[in-house]
């Protein structure tokens, strides 16, 4: 089972109720109260807040991390290690009070998706990282993953994994290949297509399929998409707007072709060899999950190890061997391909795990939503998706 099945079909849906009041200016923290007092040479413990299933366990007995422990075997500093992050916004609304008000959250490390982190960051909720302290971030992470518009130089986040929305579909049953977002609309595809209910995880495709520019897109890009996917409801092509139970879809053969997340396909590929994930020719969106550190974080030194920790490529390819997301040290390939396990080897050569040249070529970060943007962007489709 993959982390991003558990996610809600909510999505994107709370955002103009629960985000609404982002802009709000009492909620932004100046730099200068960001910090609290770091006990983390007094206390070597840490808490990290994540997604379920999300981290690497141990074969005999789950409650174990391998990776975790080494952190602690090596640095002496203990992780107070929580699965409670089940959907962005719940998480938002969970831990805002604290943050608004400038008061700690009792987490010194989290991890949500980059459009949400890009809210952190503009209302000044999480601390710039030292770098200094974190020589394996600057040596090892992704290129095409350095600077993302939101965080520009990845001051306050670092990617965790990351991931490509594209295109699964059943080829036996289909019968043919699927290359292009445009493929989506053929004939015989009526009524057996679904796409991501959420706003932000399907529009940067869809846009894509357009022709659009995903790191530029303009307001008039997102009303012609939407009068596109107002059309195909009308006529009955997609068959519905799904959180991740199109996994369930797609398995059972209901639905042909789909909105999908590589690290999901790869799982049901596992299961299914017919099942094959596609970045469209016209290009397919890259995003990420984040490690951020919140305002007055008790243990900032000890989470900025933790951090780097993650990207030594020994551990990084010791988690992808269990998450199969994007893994966002690419120097984490030439680890695995060294194995002697010849199924762990053949996860070097996965382009949902390490995307080769021509695929990265294919790929690119869409930028945010804006604050301003978001309340109508989010209504208008919402009433589409019927949310």
């Amino acid at each position: 089972m993959s982390r991003r099945s558990l996610l809600r079909a909510l999505g994107a849906g709370a955002a103009g109720t629960v985000l609404a009041g982002c802009g709000v200016p009492a909620a932004y923290v100046e730099p200068g109260d960001r910090a609290g007092r770091d006990s983390s040479d007094a206390d070597r413990t840490l808490h990290f807040a994540n997604w379920p299933l999300y981290i690497d366990t141990d074969d005999e007995n789950t409650s174990k991390r391998p990776t975790l422990e080494a952190f602690t075997e090596r640095t002496g500093i203990s992780v107070t290690y929580t699965e409670e992050i089940n959907d962005n916004d719940e998480f938002f609304g969970k831990i805002s009070p604290a943050l608004m008000n400038r008061r700690q959250t009792g987490r010194d490390l989290i991890v949500i998706s980059d459009w949400m982190a890009a809210r952190f960051v503009r209302l000044g909720w999480v601390q710039e990282m030292d770098r200094a302290k974190q020589p394996n971030v600057t040596r090892y992470l992704d290129p095409q993953l350095r600077s993302p518009a939101f965080d520009a130089g990845r001051l306050h986040s670092v990617p965790w994994q990351s991931g490509i929305t594209g295109i699964a579909y059943n080829r036996k049953r289909l019968g043919r290949e699927i290359r292009s977002t445009h493929d989506l609309w053929a004939d015989d595809l009526r009524g057996k297509v679904t796409l991501l209910s959420g706003l932000d995880e399907a529009f940067a495709l869809l846009m894509q399929g357009d022709g659009v520019d995903i790191t530029r897109w303009t307001a008039d890009d997102f009303h012609t998409l939407c009068e596109h996917i107002e059309k195909r409801v009308r006529s009955q092509h997609i068959r519905r707007f799904t959180g991740n139970d199109y996994i369930k879809d797609l398995s059972t053969g209901d639905v042909l072709a789909c909105q999908a997340y590589s690290g999901d396909v790869i799982q049901l590929q596992a299961d299914n060899p017919d099942i094959e994930f596609v970045v469209p020719e016209e290009g397919a969106e890259l995003w990420a999950e984040s490690l951020m550190i919140p305002n007055l974080a008790r243990h900032k030194r000890n989470a900025e190890r933790l951090v780097d920790h993650y990207y030594d490529p020994e551990i990084a390819a010791e988690l992808a061997t269990w998450v199969n997301y994007v893994c966002p040290v690419p120097a984490a390939r030439d680890v695995l391909a060294s194995s002697k396990d010849e199924e762990t080897a053949g996860l070097a050569e996965d382009p949902l795990i390490f995307p080769d040249d021509a695929m990265r070529e294919r790929l690119a970060i869409a930028r945010d939503i804006t604050a301003e943007e978001r309340a109508g962007f989010t209504k208008k489709w919402n009433a589409i998706v019927g949310l």
